[in-house]
């Protein structure tokens, strides 16, 4: 029995550094042995048999035997010994979600970091503000960058703290949740072993039988991954109008290029790390719904669709791990300010009117700004012209209003 169980690990380490070195030189040999569809049928039963085959046949090599040589080593009395798929599949798929998460949440650290350091580089950048799409009161650059990095802040401590949810693992209870057929040493001292084996916090769950049969915690902490895919989608949408034209747009903001924009037109350049992200978030939005689903359609004691579920949710962890990563190093850090384009914008409009009226009215900063429109000229223009106030003078006033040093 000893020399069993010592080729099975020698087996298990085998293949582990084998998967170690696909993924490092992008190789597919482990793939040419675990050939199963992720859309699998039988709650994952195909694949913990396919694992188990690998791992039993490759314990058999080392031995000397021949493959399908069931009666030394066998995958099910063996390999399989006191567990079952409906254990061992939602348990690692539990440790593969914390490993991701934890990748997710360094990435979204990154991206604050990056939009933090924009805040102060542009925080004396003066421009509009901009409410449904039309001109607002002044705001700096700077803080709008700001803005984006504390919802990015809030999505980092939602994912951060939606670890918890993925600890607790029905690792024991294999079928259903109520151990049978597994030895009572092994169901009390598994997860332990399991938690020294990976480094990572879980724990046996208070209700084996829930932890087997209910998918909610992947829904909920989805969600929180929905909810940052939210977010990037609206950041991204912002800095595509900020940077729109640019000559013939808003042209605040002036994105790092990344490739040619088009085969006809010279010279244009499309914002496509903003575009590529805003699409990696909308599959996650995507993948949110059929998580959804998928969860509410077990039935009593297990869940037949959960390999659906465990494929998409990895895959928006890893996506959006990617796209996050990539949208940090390639776009957010190679943002420019146009600052001419800012002040220009800024003074061209009327809504800068606002700062004017606990000077000189509500009704007469009105009748500037009428004019203005009349006359098809900046309001600052207008100013100027009835030498009410000269454009140093706005700039300082603003200046003083918002509270920030103009650059």
């Amino acid at each position: 029995m000893k020399t069993k169980y010592e080729v099975i690990v020698k087996a298990i380490e085998s293949l582990i550094s084998e998967t170690d070195k696909c993924i490092e030189e992008n190789a597919d040999t482990i793939f040419s042995k675990i050939i199963v569809d992720p859309y699998q049928g039988g709650a994952g039963t195909s694949l913990n048999m396919n694992i188990n085959e690998v791992i039993a046949n490759t314990a058999l090599k080392l031995s000397g035997k021949n493959f399908g040589d069931y009666d030394f080593i066998h995958p099910i009395d063996d390999i399989n010994l006191s567990q079952s798929t409906n254990d061992t599949y939602v348990t690692s798929l539990k440790i593969a979600s914390i490993v991701l998460l934890r990748e997710l949440t360094s990435s979204v650290s990154e991206l604050q970091r990056e939009l933090q350091k924009k805040e102060n580089e542009f925080s004396g950048v003066i421009k509009l503000a901009r409410t449904q799409m039309q001109d607002a009161v002044p705001i700096t650059l700077g803080q709008e960058f700001g803005a984006y990095a504390q919802a990015i802040a809030r999505d980092r401590w939602r994912l951060y703290n939606g670890e918890e949810r993925l600890r607790s693992v029905n690792l024991g209870g294999t079928a259903v949740g109520n151990s049978i057929n597994a030895n009572r040493d092994f169901v009390l001292n598994v997860n332990t072993e399991l938690k020294r084996i990976t480094s990572l916090p879980i724990a046996k769950a208070e209700d084996l039988i829930d932890a087997t049969q209910n998918l909610d915690v992947f829904v909920e902490v989805h969600g929180l991954v929905k909810a940052g895919a939210v977010s990037i989608i609206k950041i991204c949408n912002d800095l595509r109008f900020l940077s729109s034209g640019p000559q013939g747009g808003i042209g605040e903001i002036i994105l790092p290029e990344m490739q040619a924009g088009s085969s006809i037109m010279p010279g244009k350049v499309n914002p496509v790390i903003l575009e590529n992200a805003i699409q990696v978030a909308e599959i996650v939005k995507g993948n949110d719904v059929v998580i959804s689903n998928v969860a509410g359609a077990g039935n009593l004691e297990l869940n037949a669709f959960t390999p659906l579920l465990a494929h998409l949710f990895l895959k928006s962890l890893t996506m959006m791990r990617g796209m996050i990563k990539n949208l940090s190093q390639k776009c957010i850090a190679g943002i420019n300010a146009n600052k001419e384009r800012c002040k220009e914008n800024l003074l061209r409009s009327s809504a800068i009117a606002a700062i004017l009226i606990n000077q000189f009215g509500y009704e007469r900063v009105s009748e500037i700004v009428k004019e203005a429109q009349l006359l098809n000229k900046s309001f600052s223009e207008v100013l100027k012209e009835k030498n009410i106030i000269q454009e140093k003078e706005l700039l300082e006033l603003l200046q003083r209003e918002i509270g920030i040093k103009i650059e």
